[in-house]
């Protein structure tokens, strides 16, 4: 009988050590070295797994190497076109993560439906037949070419792609997977890069796009060693927050595109809608004018939309003043204020502020400063801003409005969705020519600036 040997590795980043220690010296986490277990025999599999299978391979002069750009599959969804870069590119492998539940397999699952005419092999080692068709007719069977794999071992997949020969393989989630060449349990560091280095091989062998659904840590991560999105081609993020109805495909990788694109959807019952206009969800329709309210520019990626800002400012009652922003950092949050209070003369260091970025978005684009502004000063006031007025700029420490990118596709945002106003940096309007809009562009460079302009 074979040897075993034992090797302590760490779940989060796959470091070895021939120990157990508290905290990994690659990656200074603690408590995630787990026991196990190889034999020399399991490791020459293991050598032998990684060799080519159709030969060695020469070397290939650039210049006769052709390309391959219009051969990418179009997926019928229009969002998750633009964040893969134009389709499906053939033999990649393409990672998306997401929290539990956030709808990462009917996301999947749906595209497998209504990719008419397209062989398509769905490996589902979560759920059973079953299960999958009860999905499937929720969301609506359009793809009479979509096939069911309940399985989690990868050699049986293997075999049963390579008899039906599918054009498209997606597997749902690589944690279930398990390789007869590592005997660590399924999920463990070893499994997933052994797994994923399997179907990585396949993929580029056979020049299959094979889709990984991959479960994410507490912190955000995507679980497994870091090398998994150093294997794959593209590593897409599905999030949002449960309570909304809204979620956001994010590129954090991509060989054949962008990483700048972001996908909207909006979850039904009957499966996930793109959204081709996410302006229009997230501005409240309101009936009349209210405090405390500002449209805001924001641009995801390379994408722009307007989105709704709310600010409350009531006065403090319990000594130390409360601020809490949902959406936005809290950090920044202070920041602005201090420049309010030192800059423009507003009291704030008495008033409780509570802000919130409307439809669940979280806010990174500085150019939302300006909006928070004028919503934190209506609130402070008391004085509702026009619902046809929107603005842009980043607010710097001195007060002074600054300059933000792509303003001109967010002046057209903007315009299209029939603003009457757009207040930005006054260094923004420089070689623009005002008179492709409809509407009015005030350019301010002082905090104090909009304060006169609007009330």
């Amino acid at each position: 009988m074979a040897k075993a040997r034992t090797v302590y590795v760490c779940q989060n980043c796959g470091a070895n050590s021939p120990k157990w220690i508290g905290k990994c010296p690659a990656c200074n986490e603690w408590n995630t070295y787990v026991e196990e277990t190889t034999t020399k025999e399991e490791e020459k599999a293991k050598e032998k797994s990684y060799a080519s299978r159709t030969g060695t391979n020469v070397p290939t002069p650039i210049k006769d190497i052709t390309e391959s750009e219009s051969l990418r599959a179009d997926t019928l969804d229009s969002e998750l076109n633009r964040v893969l870069g134009g389709g499906i590119v053939p033999g990649s492998l393409i990672l998306l993560g997401g929290d539990p539940g956030i709808g990462k397999s009917t996301l999947m699952l749906q595209i497998g439906l209504q990719m008419r005419g397209t062989k398509l092999l769905y490996v589902s080692g979560e759920e059973s037949e079953r299960q999958v068709k009860l999905r499937a007719a929720r969301i609506g069977i359009q793809n009479e070419e979509c096939y069911i794999l309940t399985e989690t071992n990868t050699q049986a997949i293997f075999k049963q792609a390579e008899i039906l020969q599918p054009e498209i393989l997606i597997i749902d989630s690589i944690q279930t997977l398990h390789t007869a060449y590592v005997e660590s349990p399924p999920g463990s560091v070893s499994q997933l890069r052994e797994c994923t280095a399997e179907l990585q091989r396949f993929a580029k062998e056979r020049n299959i796009p094979i889709f990984l659904i991959g479960h994410i840590t507490k912190d955000g991560m995507i679980a497994g060693p870091k090398v998994l999105e150093h294997i794959v081609d593209v590593v897409l993020q599905f999030e949002g927050d449960r309570n909304y109805t809204y979620r956001i495909l994010r590129t954090i990788k991509n060989r054949f595109g962008a990483t700048s694109e972001i996908g909207i959807y909006e979850m039904q019952g009957s499966g996930l809608r793109p959204v081709l206009n996410p302006s229009e969800i997230l501005l409240t329709q309101r009936e009349e004018e209210l405090s405390g309210v500002a449209v805001g520019s924001l641009m995801e990626g390379m994408r722009p939309f307007l989105i709704e800002t709310q600010a409350l400012v009531t006065p403090a009652f319990y000594g130390t003043p409360q601020r809490s922003a949902t959406g936005f950092d809290n950090r920044r949050l202070q920041m602005l204020l201090a420049v309010l209070e030192k800059r423009s003369g507003f009291k704030f260091g008495t008033k409780d502020v509570f802000l919130n970025i409307a439809g669940g978005m979280k806010v990174e684009d500085p150019a939302i400063d300006l909006a928070l502004i004028a919503a934190m000063i209506s609130s402070y006031e008391d004085k509702p801003i026009s619902s046809k007025i929107t603005f842009a700029g980043e607010i710097g420490l001195s007060g002074e409005v600054r300059a933000v990118s792509r303003i001109e596709q967010r002046i057209a945002e903007a315009d299209k969705l029939g603003f009457a106003t757009m207040f930005v940096s006054k260094f923004n309007l420089k070689g623009i020519d005002e008179s492709k809009f409809q509407l009015q562009l005030i350019g301010i460079s002082k905090v104090q600036h909009l304060v006169e302009a609007l009330f």
